[in-house]
């Protein structure tokens, strides 16, 4: 009983505070982008809430090792509501400069990297370190995590159309308290962690992946990839923006076609983990993904814009739900924190980067030309990425062979 519990309060703060999130993530850059016009100045906001991430994302491992999961999650949750009110206030007063905003959104992030990690962390805690369990219960968080990638950005998109994004922001900041209110009450997994002699150190999570034979690899891979990644969530922002009239509701159709694709993704995730290898499932996955992609370079209606975002949107549960399953399996119980806030950290060092390099390069490239060249690295990406997993899988079973006929 305090199993299911824990696992059904989980979900249900993450489907609240993520539907916040997602609503959030429509809202401000397009609060920026129709307030200056700039893609650049919307990238550069986006940027300062991943930055946090390689910023702080190692030491946060120590951090969340030593409090426990539990109430790293509701600390997040107590700080980012009242810093997230602060720009509407700010705004409605007439103090909301831009380096203000840039420095709001840069704290709100310093506190997400470690939420996401910790939500991951307690699941094999309430499960247990089962392969195929873990990679399956993540299917399920991805299913709840979609579910708000749709609801999300179409309330977003109404509330932008009657009333304003201030208003959108306001939302999301009261969406963390009852995140942190149902954490609180429901979720009694998350205790802190025992120390080893392996996983002392703020670099211990680092040292592991840079050992392992398969996670070191796919996280270096992932660092590049993430790259290109972001210059598909600014890509959109332009789409609705340049080549829909800048209309809200397209944009927020968009964000929810990709979150609706990811819930059938998810859906299927939690079947095919429990029978397909996993490094093959991520593998096909991930380079099938940012092919329909290339579409958006022909000028498409908005409906058949909204489908090809629904595609790329169902793949990413299927490169997402067996990757987390292996990585937490891999890992010692000691080392869980310190290896995943170090995953998260290298494979996003470039995310920020990224976000502002496809804001730069939409003021000089169309989108039609914007729309190959950024599938096209995607692709790229997605083949070493595929490539690392595939060659590990082989070593593997050439391994296995050797010991049967030894």
């Amino acid at each position: 009983m305090p199993r299911s519990r824990s696992l059904s309060g989980l979900i249900v703060a993450e489907l609240i505070s993520l539907t916040g999130s997602a609503m959030t993530f429509i809202a401000l850059p397009w609060f920026v982008l129709q307030a200056t016009g700039s893609t650049a100045k919307m990238s550069w906001v986006l940027a300062a809430e991943m930055l946090p991430v390689a910023v702080v994302g190692i030491p946060a491992g120590s951090v969340i090792a030593r409090l426990g999961a539990k109430r790293t999650m509701l600390i997040s949750d107590a700080v980012r509501g009242p810093l997230l009110l602060v720009i509407p206030v700010l705004h409605r007063t007439g103090h909301l400069s831009f380096p203000a905003l840039l420095a709001v959104t840069f704290a709100i992030g310093v506190f997400t990297a470690p939420y996401f990690a910790s939500s991951r962390l307690v699941v094999p805690e309430i499960v247990g370190d089962d392969e195929r369990t873990v990679a399956q219960v993540n299917a399920v968080l991805a299913g709840a995590n979609e579910i708000t990638q749709i609801a999300g950005p179409v309330l977003a998109g109404l509330v932008i159309s009657a009333a304003s994004p201030s208003a959108v922001l306001v939302v999301d900041g009261c969406s963390y308290l009852l995140s942190f209110l149902t954490i609180a009450l429901l979720v009694s997994a998350g205790s802190a962690v025992a120390s080893t002699a392996e996983s002392r150190g703020i670099f211990a999570g680092l040292r592991f992946l840079l050992r392992d034979g398969l996670l070191g690899p796919v996280m270096i891979v992932a660092c590049a990839l993430n790259f290109a990644v972001q210059g598909m969530i600014v890509g959109l922002q332009g789409l609705a923006y340049f080549r829909f009239d800048a209309d809200a509701r397209v944009l927020g159709l968009l964000f929810g076609a990709f979150g609706a694709g990811a819930l059938c993704g998810a859906l299927v995730a939690q079947r095919l983990v429990r029978t397909v290898d996993l490094p093959k499932l991520a593998a096909v996955a991930i380079v099938a993904m940012p092919l329909p992609l290339f579409l958006l370079a022909f000028s498409l209606p908005a409906t058949a814009s909204i489908a090809v975002v629904a595609v790329v949107g169902f793949f990413t549960p299927l490169v997402n739900a067996p990757m987390m399953g292996l990585l937490t399996v891999r890992t010692p119980e000691a080392l869980r924190p310190k290896v995943l806030t170090a995953v998260m950290t290298v494979a996003t060092m470039a995310g920020p980067l990224g976000f502002v390099a496809a804001g730069e390069a939409l003021r000089y490239v169309p989108l039609s030309r914007f729309f190959v060249i950024l599938p096209a690295l995607l692709t790229i990406g997605a083949l070493a990425f595929a490539a690392v997993l595939l060659r590990h899988r082989r070593e593997q079973d050439l391994s296995l062979s050797r010991v049967a006929h030894g």
